[in-house]
């Protein structure tokens, strides 16, 4: 099965996780983790699992005006904030806009502050709704890794997405498995 890890990042924890979950879904390390803004109308070409994450931002995937402050946010923390080498480019709504209809299986996953959802919001509600309104065959409900307010990665969530990430290649073998 050819998987593919599409992600959006901000300061670099959904980048990490994203990697993470690409050494789940194949220890050997063969699963490409790919930033949006690198996204070409080939890549997903032949490609049976995508997994598609992001951070969230006021309660939602990123805007243009949610990343800009982001930027800001980096500028203004003395350098205890690094934004992503891809933070400046399109998010996963601009890549959204110009999917077009697949066949792919397909998982969601979001990098948020911890929280109860009803007050943090969650990225993968809206990254998943995406998914299947462009024909995607969700394998597993989405996830979301935590962060800490001062955004940083929870202790754990690294092992959790690797963790997260085999049980998505696993559903997604019984999934294919079971289509005509």
């Amino acid at each position: 099965m050819r998987a593919v890890v599409v992600y959006e990042s901000c300061f670099g924890n959904t980048h990490t996780v994203a990697e993470a979950i690409a050494r789940g879904l194949d220890a050997d390390g063969e699963v490409p983790v790919i930033a949006v803004e690198e996204m070409t109308p080939t890549t997903l070409d032949d490609v049976d699992l995508v997994v598609c994450g992001g951070p969230t931002h006021v309660h939602g995937m990123t805007r243009a005006s949610t990343r800009k402050g982001a930027a800001d946010q980096a500028a203004a923390s003395d350098g205890d904030l690094e934004l992503d080498v891809h933070a400046a480019g399109p998010g996963l709504r601009d890549w959204f806009a110009d999917l077009p209809t697949t066949t792919a299986l397909a998982a969601a996953f979001d990098t948020r502050v911890h929280g109860p959802a009803m007050l943090t919001g969650r990225a993968a509600k809206g990254i998943s709704h995406q998914l299947r309104h462009h024909g995607f065959d969700e394998v597993v409900e989405p996830e979301s890794f935590l962060v800490t307010k001062e955004n940083h990665l929870e202790p754990g969530e690294v092992v959790r997405a690797t963790a997260w990430g085999r049980q998505v290649a696993e559903q997604a073998t019984r999934s294919a498995e079971a289509r005509p």
